[in-house]
């Protein structure tokens, strides 16, 4: 009884303040200081056609880090809780057979998805993606592998090298940009190239490929491990 009080009483709460959100609103009619200096300035100081994505890597590319540093610190959690036996301790284990069919479309699919989730944070300073968006794809496609393949081959300790090699360098292309431009993570540490292009927007294209390796290893390590333990069971 006193817990489904404690649940009535959360919901209640929780749909006051939607309502409040709600009856409050006011939408904005023109666009704020910051949102409008993106605006009008984004393009001569970023150099990206996507301006929306490449401002979380240059004007907010702090919000950027600490974002990566939380998926680093829930992959880290994850692994350190969940423990893998080794392949000495699993020749009991029980293989599941999965039909030919899924597990040649897998094989088929995943590098397909692989070289999609390249092309979109390669390619998110110009057209909508960037690196959460391909790492995810990255990840989703080692996800079916992991999925249609009874023991698919997951080198727990080259996701680990990628994933500290691409955070690594993403913190020392911060830092270069501190020494070298105006601040934190400023893309004009190389240069701007020619606007609408492959070679554009500076620094911005490296520091999605390191952004999409990182997110894409942690994820794949997450699954990974959980896999890994369903497995033991």
């Amino acid at each position: 009884m006193l817990r489904n009080s404690l649940i009535l009483i959360l919901i209640l709460g929780l749909a006051a303040i939607m309502l409040s959100i709600f009856v409050d609103y006011t939408p904005k009619e023109k666009l704020g200081p910051v949102a409008e200096h993106y605006a009008n300035n984004g393009k001569e100081e970023v150099g990206a056609a996507n301006l929306v994505t490449a401002v979380v890597v240059t004007y907010r590319g702090l919000d950027t880090l600490g974002e990566v540093s939380i998926l680093f610190l829930s992959a880290a959690i994850i692994g350190f809780f969940l423990k893998i036996r080794n392949e000495e301790h699993s020749k009991n284990q029980i293989v599941i057979r999965y039909s030919e069919i899924l597990g040649t479309g897998a094989k088929i699919l995943v590098p397909i998805i692989i070289l999609l989730g390249a092309y979109v944070f390669i390619n998110g300073h110009l057209t909508p993606g960037g690196g959460f968006q391909g790492g995810a794809i990255i990840a989703s496609a080692f996800v079916l592998m992991l999925i249609a393949l009874p023991r698919p081959a997951l080198n727990h300790r080259v996701l680990s090298i990628i994933e500290s090699f691409s955070g690594l360098s993403y913190v020392i292309i911060g830092l270069l940009g501190v020494f070298l431009a105006a601040g934190f993570l400023d893309n004009q540490i190389m240069s701007l190239g020619t606007f609408g292009t492959i070679l554009s927007a500076g620094a911005v294209p490296v520091i999605y490929i390191l952004i999409g390796l990182k997110v894409g290893t942690e994820l794949t390590g997450i699954i990974g491990n959980l896999k890994e333990i369903q497995n033991e069971e």
